[in-house]
């Protein structure tokens, strides 16, 4: 496998050398669940607002806005396969769902992954918060980060953020002008749900990694990753966050089989995203046999420390 090299300012990210490019593939009718993966929470999450099921409401509210984040984070990488006029509809559509400018989250988002948890990481910089501020001054988080994105875009990038204040500001008159309760409950949870994306979606992931938690923990492990399978199942997939930083281009669909190459090889081992939890170990045992057959081909070039500069 060549290598890939990408000029960074900050010292370089790493991934061990691992078979990955099959993981981007998806069939169709993956790419058609993953585009459809928010509707049916985001149909009982209004269905229970109706019948003023409000607790039954708020925990589908959570499985709303995290099937949403998760359909939104496979269109910043693109990793979904799909074309940038479609992409940009998907995102247009969830700026909407979410109730923020995912166009202007695009842009600071993308610069974590190039600059992870140095200064010029707009996003990352909630990371070396205490846990308390970054709970409860989220709403600063969610305006920093979106307003970085607007102000730091290129021009056309700035054209769609337009486009998604006018989707907002056009959501919000008519909210305002039928009162429609549904409405109003949605854009109140889902403006909650982005005032907590600093905490669930930044500081759980990359807390403790840029000094002094493990040696090289910022040029080899730029993120946690857990291996609860309960956590993992609640998050959809959404916590095997490190894995996703080495290899951007996978989609959320197939992370999981990614972390069982990287267990298998034992080059890296992951930092929990929640320690106190048990954590599985994802052997061979769980792999099919096409992947255990590249596994062997890479130990049998005895290279395990040889690493690849990673594309953002």
């Amino acid at each position: 496998m060549s290598s890939i090299t990408t000029k960074i300012n900050q010292p370089a990210k790493t991934k061990p050398i691992i078979e990955w490019q099959d993981l981007r593939q998806l069939s169709r009718m993956q790419v058609l669940k993953n585009i459809l993966f928010p509707i049916p929470f985001l149909m009982l999450f209004w269905f229970c607002l109706a019948q003023n099921w409000w607790l039954m409401a708020f925990v589908l509210a959570f499985f709303s806005f995290s099937a949403c984040f998760r359909l939104t984070h496979d269109c910043y990488h693109r990793s979904l396969g799909l074309s940038k006029t479609v992409t940009h509809t998907l995102l247009f559509i969830l700026s909407g769902m979410m109730f923020c400018s995912t166009h202007a989250i695009h842009h600071t988002h993308l610069q974590h992954h190039r600059e992870t948890l140095s200064d010029d990481d707009i996003e990352g910089t909630w990371a070396r918060l205490p846990w308390y501020i970054a709970l409860f001054a989220g709403v600063v988080f969610t305006i920093k980060v979106q307003w970085a994105g607007f102000a730091q875009s290129r021009p056309s990038q700035q054209r769609l953020v337009i486009i998604d204040l006018l989707i907002l500001i056009s959501l919000l008159v008519v909210a305002v002008i039928t009162m429609h309760p549904i409405l109003l409950a949605h854009i109140a949870i889902m403006l909650l749900g982005n005032t907590l994306v600093g905490f669930f979606g930044v500081w759980l992931l990359h807390h403790d990694l840029d000094e002094g938690f493990a040696e090289n923990a910022k040029k080899d492990m730029p993120a946690r990753s857990e291996r609860n399978w309960l956590i993992n199942l609640l998050t959809f997939g959404q916590f095997y966050h490190n894995e996703h930083h080495l290899y951007p281009a996978v989609p959320t669909d197939n992370l999981h089989k990614l972390a069982q190459r990287l267990d298998s090889l034992s080059l890296i081992k992951p930092i929990p995203v929640i320690p106190f939890l048990p954590q599985s170990c994802l052997t061979q045992t769980c792999l099919s046999k096409p992947c255990l057959s590249s596994l062997e081909k890479i130990k049998q070039l005895k290279l395990p420390q040889q690493v690849l500069k990673v594309r953002s």
